[in-house]
């Protein structure tokens, strides 16, 4: 019997599993869409609504006076224990056009190096409106060719991805 034996071990280590988890929730938090199996994704898919949770809560967190801004400062600790600090492999860049005039000028500016400000600047203001289920997993057809593994898509909600148009 299983009872009170939670989660999943992955035939891997335990500092292995912690380590594992560490990259597939960056991995998600960069990229927005990871393909990856069936079992990784439904084990680090509460560690990944956690970490959304957190900086969703950081970016509405005013930094008005020095309680808010320790209550903040809190809020990324927590996150960066849990996920770590490292550069992003597509830095966030916002564009801005301005008018000066006879012609058009765009700017780029980069608002996120890393996957903490990433959090913070985009992914958690994107999720102000929703109250937790901040990821999804889509199960794919095909298994994968080495192992016969079931894969999925590990993805945000509320990414590039899933926007969808109205139609007018």
């Amino acid at each position: 019997m299983r009872h009170r034996k939670r989660g999943r071990k992955l035939g891997v280590s335990p500092s292995h599993r912690h380590a594992m988890g560490k990259n597939m929730v960056k991995a998600l938090l960069d990229h927005e869409r990871i393909v990856t199996t069936i079992e990784k994704a439904k084990q680090f898919k509460p560690l990944a609504d956690k970490v959304i949770h957190l900086g969703k809560v950081a970016s509405q967190t005013p930094e008005d006076t020095d309680k808010n801004k320790v209550k903040r400062l809190n809020l990324l600790r927590k996150a960066a224990q849990l996920i770590g600090d490292r550069e992003l492999e597509n830095p966030l860049v916002t564009t801005e056009t301005v008018d000066d005039g006879k012609e058009k000028v765009t700017k780029q500016k980069v608002v996120g190096h890393t996957t903490l400000q990433k959090l913070i600047k985009d992914i958690g203001p994107r999720n102000k409106d929703r109250n937790g289920g901040y990821t999804r997993i889509i199960k794919l057809a095909r298994k994968r060719v080495g192992d016969n593994a079931s894969r999925c898509i590990f993805e945000l909600v509320e990414s590039k991805w899933t926007k969808v148009e109205e139609k007018k």
